[in-house]
């Protein structure tokens, strides 16, 4: 009887485990998920702004419309695609940067989103977040993957 409540228990903790993957994946229809693989070096100039809190780079080579990354504190990053989230990527779906916020250019369309969060600022429970990705700090990297 003990074994049969201890391999009940071990069976629940190994149920309970989540992936380092879970809460990445938000199933939005608009978007796809593309492979990132970014290593920036805080050390050379393009990238230096990262040093400081409040400050964000946009990287244009990777993702769907490119990937911004924003300093939180100097060991806090989040990164996100620059990809609309609630319409189909187009030639005007690539979100502007200012500040902590990221909006939507396209004509008639008032989407804008919080850098921190990556929720939808003024209706987060009716539309999609920005797609995140895993950043971690590694010395003077950054690291940014999916």
């Amino acid at each position: 009887m003990k074994r049969l409540f201890y391999l009940l228990i071990a069976l629940l903790i190994l149920v309970s485990c989540k992936g380092d993957d879970d809460g990445l994946q938000d199933n939005n229809p608009n978007l796809t998920n593309p492979v990132i693989n970014l290593n920036l070096n805080l050390n050379l100039p393009e990238y230096s702004p990262l040093n400081f809190p409040g400050s964000s780079v946009v990287v244009t080579q990777q993702g769907i419309r490119g990937v911004v990354v924003y300093c939180v504190n100097t060991n806090m990053y989040t990164a996100f695609e620059l990809s609309d989230p609630n319409h189909p990527p187009s030639s005007c779906s690539r979100m502007n940067v200012s500040g902590v916020v990221a909006t939507c250019p396209c004509e008639g369309d008032d989407n804008s989103y919080d850098l921190l969060t990556g929720q939808h600022q003024t209706d987060p429970s009716s539309n999609y977040p920005m797609q995140p990705y895993r950043v971690q700090r590694a010395g003077d990297n950054v690291v940014i993957t999916n």
